[in-house]
């Protein structure tokens, strides 16, 4: 049935890419979103189609004169039947003129010179094709649609300074209102129309080809020529992220931008938008959106002029291929004429330059594969005029790592864990944009892999990238495509559970209360875990007997790193074996390793000096050696215990050192150990340490354990995945195997307490300061170091109020004389928290009442545990 006849001056602009339009199901979906978008808005709907996958690759290479030219057209010719086939329409019928035109072009006197005019009609005929085949499909499925040819409506414009290559195969079109062309085009008589990306008219009547990525800007033409309501670009991701989320899972979904945004991150490395699609829209003053063919009920990107600003980084990317043109030039330093001498060589070799750096004697450009011909003989061609005037190196090929966002010098402040990380690479060049939306990073491409996760994560963690603005921040790629683990309802949310909290912060706060079967059921799992020998509690993240003597019972020994740990462990669970009692210490004085050896207790080492110093303490003992292995992990440099700034472990270059002198007291090295860092949340760290372990006690020969340390993760934010138990067993599980003769040790500490433990804590004041609310509370850093220690976070939930609906943001703060004495900026708590209400600070069980102090002279954390088995209301 044909479509209802809309208003033929109100357009909307549909875009298809190659995935969209090479399975019959996504023209399926392209048919019912066109008819739904007419019905919708009472518009007449353009689409614009791309070539199927793959076919300009094949085209480009035909063009490109490549040797089996004919063998490519016969299967570009076979691979349209089939999809035809597939469709149930007649091929000859269809596409038999079109496919002729194909054939030809292989024929063609303009062959043997690869003419640009020529290259440019074969280009093209991708776009063709599909489009023709496109719209007889949807017309059998009864949909009123007509096809459109782009060169008669598309004119392509010529630019000064461009050459002869950019003026037929990377042109740009005039868009300027013209109410005739738009009457002209409003007169065709069909409510729905398909015509092609790609492809517009030469001056000469030929074809022009807009460039790769010419579909997106086609449809922004027809978009910004038609004055459209709404150009969509649909593709087969959900719209722009934070990231390139096939690199970085946890990147983001931009919801919603404005021009200038959107054409920074398309400019700078995001692929599902061609960034010279952007400016028509904006100058025309026309919304654009980019949607998912496969999940088209998502959000997707809008980009308007009427987004709401926010200042942060919005996006971090990378652009490969990127190629440095160093000039240097003692003589160039206020030299008139200098800089026009240098670019007009670029001009005259057709390359446009990106980005430019320059101090008294140097200028550096970088050049854009994307948007220039880049290739040997261009760049000796340019090397050798440039060498006229100056001194000339290529650097390629490297990467440009760009931060997109507003106020980008507001934000230098929150960017110094971005700049340490770029610190440990070859920084080639640094440029800020002049319109204060992008900060640029070039190194060396071998140096880029596996750095943007790291980066992405870094600014999100120092509130440079404000994801917590939903106007702006949608979900992340993971829980799009459902590869998001979640961690279970909390247990302090259980109604049970949260009265019997509420009755203990009756009693006065500060209070610590630990959940001993929280407890309970993270030693099981580890327990259960069959590649581990021994287990080993460290006790410094908390160390209330009753959480000893549960963890003891589970079948696991404790490790301590001080002769006051010590003698908790022996006052709190005396029957403990002293073959259980591991002593790590770091730095310790001598008394401590005399009192640990004394005890009899499992003693680790990490130095030589100790061995020299003090041989008569430890001539004829069997001993641990900690080594460092030359890097540190965590989810903060404070927590990372390895490298060369760690004051951990033995260095590698100094084991045969260490077993020298180990030899000459006979002292016997029994155990190997190493710990890089804390909150570790790759599944594999621990295989690999325990791999390089191995190797090491294979030259010591004397090994019996390795101990790969702690610093399991757990899942403090909503966005927090819990950690792959069942992954890091499996990599465990097959290390061991290589390594059959040696005991596997762990030693971890907040996986087994954190989220056992709350923080309660009264609210003392609400006050505003300039737009501002914030939560006091009588609990403070003194409580709780971690967020002020590490900038950690912790869940804050106002228990009195659990269940109310209407929030509002605060910061929460405390009674601590120091401005770092914050728990959370910008938390959604009830609008109507207020004096007296009980505050919930979650997962504190690890490193909270073990750090506490009296600074203030305030006093320490009362400490409860509830639940488990019988212990509820043990106190300390």
């Amino acid at each position: 049935m044909p479509s209802a006849s809309p208003a033929s001056d109100r357009w909307i602009v549909l875009k298809f890419g190659g995935t969209s339009v090479s399975r019959r199901h996504r023209w399926d979906t392209i048919g019912r979103l066109a008819k739904q978008r007419a019905d919708e808005n009472g518009a007449r709907v353009l689409v614009v189609v791309s070539a199927l996958s793959g076919v300009t690759n094949e085209l480009t290479a035909i063009a490109d004169g490549a040797a089996d030219s004919a063998e490519r057209v016969a299967k570009l010719e076979q691979r349209h039947r089939e999809f035809l086939a597939e469709l149930e329409l007649d091929a000859d019928a269809v596409l038999g003129e079109r496919l002729a035109v194909l054939r030809n072009l292989l024929v063609d006197p303009r062959v043997a010179s690869r003419a640009l005019d020529w290259q440019a009609e074969v280009l093209g005929q991708g776009e063709l094709l599909s489009s023709t085949l496109g719209a007889a499909y949807l017309r059998a499925q009864g949909l009123d649609f007509g096809w459109v040819d782009a060169r008669h409506w598309l004119q392509a414009s010529i630019l000064p300074n461009q050459n002869a290559w950019a003026q037929r195969l990377s042109v740009s079109c005039n868009t300027a209102p013209d109410q005739d062309w738009r009457r002209a085009f409003a007169e065709q008589p069909n409510g729905l129309l398909l015509t092609q990306g790609f492809i517009s008219r030469h001056a000469d009547g030929g074809t022009a080809i807009l460039g790769r990525g010419g579909s997106d800007t086609s449809a922004a033409y027809f978009g910004a020529l038609l004055g459209a309501q709404r150009v969509e670009i649909w593709t087969d991701v959900p719209g722009m992220f934070s990231a390139n989320p096939r690199e970085v899972p946890d990147a983001r979904l931009l919801t919603r931008l404005d021009y200038y945004e959107a054409q920074e991150i398309a400019t700078t490395g995001a692929k599902v938008l061609h960034p010279r699609s952007i400016k028509p829209c904006r100058d025309a003053g026309v919304a654009m959106a980019i949607l998912d063919t496969e999940r088209p009920d998502l959000p997707g990107t809008s980009i308007d002029g009427n987004a709401r600003t926010v200042p942060g980084v919005k996006a971090i990317s990378r652009r490969n291929g990127i190629v440095l043109v160093s000039m240097e030039g003692i003589g160039m330093w206020q030299q008139v004429g200098f800089l026009a001498d240098v670019f007009a060589r670029f001009k005259k070799h057709g390359l446009s330059v990106d980005l430019i750096g320059s101090s008294e004697t140097n200028v550096t450009v970088s050049l854009d594969p994307s948007e220039n011909l880049v290739n040997t003989d261009v760049l000796a061609a340019l090397s050798a005029d440039l060498a006229e005037i100056c001194r000339v190196k290529v650097i390629a090929p490297c990467t440009a790592i760009t931060l997109v966002g507003r106020g980008m010098r507001s934000l230098l402040h929150k960017l110094s864990d971005v700049w340490a990380m770029f610190g440990r690479e070859r920084v080639h060049l640094i440029s800020q944009s002049s319109n204060d939306l992008n900060l640029t990073f070039v190194i060396d491409e071998a140096d880029a892999d596996g750095l943007l996760p790291v980066l992405h994560a870094a600014l999100i963690e120092s509130d440079a990238m404000p994801v917590e603005e939903t106007s702006v921040f949608g979900p992340r790629w993971r829980e799009i495509v459902g590869g998001v683990r979640r961690r279970g309802t909390p247990w302090w949310r259980a109604r049970g559970e949260r009265d019997a909290l509420l009755s203990l912060a009756r009693a006065g706060t500060p209070r610590y209360v630990y959940h001993l079967a929280t407890v309970q059921a993270r030693a099981r799992a580890l327990a259960a875990i069959p590649a581990i020998d021994r287990r080993f509690y460290a006790i410094k993240a908390n160390s209330h007997p009753a959480l000893l003597n549960a963890i003891v019972a589970e079948g696991f020994g404790l490790e301590c790193v001080s002769q006051g740990e010590l003698e908790r462990v022996f006052a709190a669970v005396p029957a403990l074996p002293v073959q259980n009692v591991l002593f790590t210490p770091s730095f310790a004085p001598r008394g401590e390793y005399a009192f640990a050896l004394d005890k009899g207790v499992t003693v680790t080492l990490d130095n030589v000096e100790a061995l020299k110093h003090w041989p008569e303490l430890f001539r004829g003992r069997e001993l641990w050696l900690r080594v460092d292995l030359g890097r540190g992990d965590g989810h903060h440099d404070k927590v990372k215990t390895g490298g060369k700034t760690s004051k951990f472990g033995l260095p590698l270059s100094r084991v045969e050192e260490f077993l020298a002198e180990a030899r000459a007291l006979d002292i016997r090295i029994v155990g190997l150990h190493a710990h890089l860092g804390s909150g570790v949340e790759t599944a594999q760290h621990w295989r690999q340490v325990f791999d390089e372990l191995g190797g090491i006690a294979e030259q010591i020969g004397t090994i019996q354990s390795i101990d790969i340390g702690g610093g399991l993760p757990i899942p403090y934010t909503e966005d927090d995945e819990p950690f792959d138990l069942e992954a890091w067993s499996a990599g465990l599980a097959e290390i061991k195997a290589a390594y059959p003769g040696y005991q596997l040790v762990i030693e971890p500490g907040r996986y087994l307490v954190a989220e056992s433990g709350v923080l309660l804590t009264h609210v003392t004041q609400v006050v505003e300061k300039q737009g501002i609310r914030r939560v006091g509370a009588d609990a403070g850093m003194n409580a709780l170091m971690r967020p002020a220690l590490y900038d950690a976070w912790h869940d804050v939930a106002n228990l009195t109020r659990l269940d109310d609906t209407a929030e509002d943001v605060f910061d929460v703060v405390g009674p601590i004389c120091e401005s770092s004495d914050v728990f959370g900026k910008r938390r959604r708590l009830p609008a109507a928290t207020a004096e007296g209400d009980v505050l919930l600070l979650a997962d504190a069980g690890a490193y909270g009442y073990s750090m506490a102090n009296t600074y203030n002279l305030r006093e320490l954390p009362a400490e409860d545990v509830i639940g488990g088995d019988g212990n509820d209301g043990a106190a300390r």
